[in-house]
């Protein structure tokens, strides 16, 4: 279990994260949401080890995260950041091998256990038909799912991911959060997703946690969330609750 323990961030004199506590159970896809600023960036990043804490304890199986290696880590946990870096000039293939990293000795090829686990991420993924193409030559969907690979090859138990939807269309948004779904749904992976979109959260999530001020402000399942007082107290707008006329799910109108 990946546990939040009063976790406190600061840098230059301003509070990023303030006394929060969490947890992230196996086989669960948690949608965190809030405003921009709210301190979503931040907690993404210390889970994956990228930021250095002032108070409290981020812990994975009763371990503190600061006493694994960076291989280590990266053995358990795929995060995904908001700015991608540049992959120009690597095909498919080659950025979906960079997952293989944390499993492999300085210098090492490619073993067939690596060659096998991205060949799986990429058919998972549906990337595999354009797997010698360079990323620059792929659509922002397409590209999605490549990066998406990339973390599966790293086969870890706990993914990352800090706004994968961002600069998708709605095409491309159904695409990627459907796949997320399956992942959670088929190989038991635990997921936690930056997400502005709480109708999307709401329909395919477990559960959502909310940030506010750098705060906890909601920390429920779908159907403790979905409720206009909640909505309010999380985004400072009065919304009104319809049902999805197919799958019955809440759907939040501004």
């Amino acid at each position: 279990m990946l546990r939040v323990n009063q976790l406190t961030i600061s840098r230059q004199g301003n509070t990023l994260l303030d006394n929060i506590s969490c947890e992230l159970s196996s086989n669960e896809l948690i949608a965190l949401v809030g405003h921009n600023g709210s301190g979503k960036s931040t907690l993404i990043k210390a889970l994956a080890g990228e930021m250095r804490v002032n108070g409290g304890s981020i812990s994975l199986d009763e371990r503190h995260i600061a006493d694994y290696s960076n291989k280590e880590l990266a053995q358990q946990m795929a995060y995904l950041p908001q700015q991608l870096p540049d992959a120009a000039g690597f095909t498919v293939r080659e950025l979906v091998m960079l997952g293989r990293y944390p499993h492999q000795k300085w210098l090492q090829k490619p073993s067939q256990i690596d060659k096998d686990k991205v060949e799986q991420a990429m058919r998972t993924t549906q990337v595999e038909a354009f797997a010698e193409r360079t990323t620059t030559t792929l659509s922002g969907g397409e590209r999605a799912r490549v990066w998406l690979a990339m973390c599966l090859a790293q086969d870890t138990r706990y993914l990352l991911l800090d706004e994968p939807l961002a600069a998708l269309d709605m095409h491309y948004q159904l695409e990627v959060i459907q796949l997320i779904r399956r992942l959670v749904d088929e190989q038991g992976l635990s997921v936690i997703i930056i997400v502005h979109d709480i109708n999307l959260a709401a329909q395919y999530a477990d559960r959502v946690i909310a940030l506010k001020n750098g705060r906890i402000c909601h920390n429920g399942t779908i159907k403790s969330t979905m409720q206009p007082d909640i909505l309010r107290s999380i985004f400072n707008v009065d919304m009104q609750l319809l049902s999805h006329p197919i799958t019955g799910h809440p759907v939040a109108v501004a």
